[in-house]
């Protein structure tokens, strides 16, 4: 619907709406700018505090997609008028938890009274200009690394329907949980290593021989891994070619797919962007449905350049952010997406 509006003409934003990025990023001096990002929904599981932390993570996620570090938050609050007020104290404690870990800093919100709880924020961050990593910079002979397993939506749907196995909710949860924090700061060069019991961290001058050559990344949320790929492949103007068997896949997400537990928004998606993908070789249904499943506080599709791919992943994996492989960048054909078995 944006769209259809008339545009605005600033030069100061240097990421707007125009290619479906995950965040926007206005400067506001040669060496700083702004990230801004808000989200909030519905809740995905039943314990309070659990859903404020899912919920403060997703919200974060689209700063650290951009290669921001989050700064301030505004909470965003429907609840019914007459629900217990402790559930809505243990919603935000949750959501407090993470904002506390993420570094940011929650400075107010806004309320109302609706039928339906839900819950979010408004996060703002900052980002050096010069850093920025928008969706839109991909180039063929890229390495596409993915930092986080797939199956949120279908298992939450088995969640809702009480179907939900102790051990599937708990692996949702864990991922849903993890903040993107240290796999962008590993990006950025800022990570260095495990030391103990504490994060050793690269100091500023030495910032730049340590960062990354990431061309471009997004995060993997509500149009599942299909639907963000499209939309960096679209506004990079290349094709993507990733292969399914690669894609790490949470326990339980597979069994959750036979039974039928399917979200619309699955659905959604596939009837959506599934006519830009080609599938090569023998592919399961299940794997294919999950392609399209619609992810809640997911992981970070990087686009790196090849020679770099093996030491960012492993650095990845040191600071405990299991990472793969997934596929690659080529030159952008029709079908836009190739996806192999």
């Amino acid at each position: 619907m944006l769209g259809k509006l008339a545009r605005q003409h600033d030069p100061n934003v240097l990421v707007g709406f125009d290619h479906a990025d995950d965040a926007g990023v206005y400067q506001i001096a040669p060496d700083q700018a702004l990230v801004q990002t808000v989200d909030f929904f519905t809740p995905i599981v039943d314990d309070p505090f659990t859903f404020g932390q899912i919920a403060a993570t997703n919200s974060l996620s689209d700063v650290y997609a951009m290669g921001g570090k989050p700064l301030t938050a505004l909470a965003l609050v429907c609840f019914p008028d007459k629900a217990d007020l402790e559930i809505l104290e243990r919603i935000l404690a949750g959501g407090l938890s993470k904002m506390i870990e993420a570094g940011c800093t929650v400075i107010g919100g806004h309320s109302i009274r609706d039928e339906e709880t839900k819950f979010g924020y408004s996060v703002t961050g900052m980002i050096d200009p010069k850093r920025v990593l928008a969706n839109s910079g991909s180039k063929p002979g890229d390495a596409l690394i993915l930092t986080k397993a797939i199956g949120t939506g279908v298992i939450s749907t088995a969640i809702k329907k009480g179907k939900a196995q102790p051990a599937w909710i708990e692996a949702a949860v864990q991922s849903m949980t993890t903040l993107n924090k240290k796999a962008a700061d590993v990006i950025r060069g800022e990570y260095l290593q495990k030391n103990g019991a504490t994060d050793a961290f690269v100091r500023p001058a030495e910032r730049s021989k340590a960062a990354f050559s990431v061309h471009a990344m997004t995060d993997i949320t509500g149009f599942g891994l299909i639907g963000h790929a499209r939309e960096m492949a679209l506004a990079s103007g290349v094709s993507l070619r990733l292969h399914a068997g690669k894609v790490p896949v949470l326990p339980g997400a597979l069994e959750c797919v036979r039974a039928g537990f399917i979200p619309g928004g699955l659905n959604n998606n596939r009837d959506f962007a599934e006519c830009v993908v080609n599938y090569e070789g023998t592919i399961s249904d299940e794997i294919k449905a999950l392609l399209f499943d619609p992810q809640t506080a997911g992981g970070l599709l990087i686009s790196i350049a090849s020679q770099e791919a093996q030491s960012l992943t492993s650095a990845l994996i040191a600071a405990g952010v299991p990472s793969v492989q997934i596929g690659e960048v080529i030159e952008q054909t029709k079908p836009l997406l190739a996806v192999t078995s």
